[in-house]
């Protein structure tokens, strides 16, 4: 792809967020979508394979049809009361269209089988643009209605994400796959708390971008696909292993990395709003998304694959420089502490 297509589709993407996030009528939040859509459709499709293509299509075929829901419901509002403001969507039908447009731009079961699919189809650094950028135009749409969307749908969607998100990774081997699902199980945990506590939400979503991000960016300094490109990873770069070993540890959400943080205080408020059941099923939830994680981290540092040679290190091409990564590095693993100052 050349500069000129790669620079215009990048502007085309961080335009259609940032006039979905800035607007205060549907039209324009709709338009905000459809460019964003159509700006990664091309880099979801440049490799000119088939699975690439399956995947830009299975994209644009759900995207589109949530545009046309969020249309059709911004428009059904309008009917009845007269105004395109975001913020004053009354309609309950209106509401409910829209709670499922969203969760199916997102990702949040049971509207999510898509995501694997497209993750698979296309390059790491696509998949690193679709689990983290591409979330936060709907997110922000969720965050300016959060008082009119229906707060049962809401927590059942999370319920459901951050449960389906733990089953499906539980027997994969893809990497690209693990990542999707981990995605849906995040995306569980915010929508549940959206409705009760958007500030938290927003904390949630931030830490997750950091983690998907740093986790996206080991893997692709690693080159690693699958499982079996993890198990020799020890022996091209240990620091680069151990930072995917503790970054795959934040995401699955144990003490002290800062993937604890949300899991912590999401928990702390469902439990303080008497739902208790829902705060159960939650927890109970992460813990089958943990065993994925750790099932990673096992087959990449704690186990040393077979070597017939003598040396240490294996002949290797010269690794690319992490300079994201050394920035993404500690708000991924060190921001627990911080947790008093980010919550008040």
């Amino acid at each position: 792809m050349s500069p000129l297509t790669t620079t215009i589709l990048f502007s085309s993407l961080g335009l259609g967020t940032i006039l979905t996030m800035s607007s205060h009528h549907w039209l324009m939040a709709w338009i905000g979508l459809e460019i964003n859509t159509l700006a990664i459709i091309p880099m979801i499709s440049q490799q000119h394979h088939p699975r690439a293509t399956e995947a830009a299509t299975k994209y644009f075929l759900t995207q589109a049809t949530a545009s046309a829901l969020i249309l059709f419901s911004s428009t059904t509002n309008a009917w009845t009361t007269g105004t395109w403001d975001i913020i004053q969507m009354t309609n309950p039908t209106s509401t409910t269209l829209l709670t499922a447009a969203l969760a199916m731009k997102l990702g949040l079961a049971p509207t999510h089988f898509w995501l694997p699919e497209v993750l698979q189809g296309t390059k790491m650094n696509t998949a690193l643009i679709i689990t983290t950028w591409q979330k936060l135009a709907p997110m922000s749409l969720i965050y300016l209605t959060i008082h009119t969307l229906s707060p049962t749908i809401l927590l059942l969607m999370g319920m459901l994400s951050s449960l389906l998100g733990g089953w499906g990774g539980l027997n994969q081997t893809q990497t690209r796959k693990l990542m999707a699902y981990s995605s849906i199980a995040h995306l569980g945990w915010m929508a549940t708390i959206s409705t009760i506590l958007p500030n938290i939400l927003i904390l949630t979503l931030v830490i997750y971008l950091l983690m998907t991000t740093t986790m996206f960016l080991t893997l692709i300094i690693l080159k690693s696909k699958t499982l079996q490109d993890l198990t020799t990873t020890w022996t091209t770069t240990p620091t680069i292993t151990t930072i995917s070993l503790l970054t795959l540890l934040s995401l699955g959400g144990l003490p002290p990395l800062t993937g604890f943080m949300p899991k912590w205080l999401i928990l702390e408020e469902l439990t303080m709003q008497n739902l208790t059941p829902t705060a159960t099923i939650m927890a109970m939830s992460a813990l089958l998304s943990l065993f994925f994680y750790l099932r990673l981290t096992y087959t990449t540092t704690l186990t040393m694959a077979p070597n017939t040679t003598p040396t240490k290190h294996k002949w290797r091409f010269k690794i690319p420089s992490p300079k994201l990564l050394t920035m993404a590095t500690p708000t991924t693993l060190l921001m627990l502490p911080m947790t008093p100052l980010l919550t008040s």
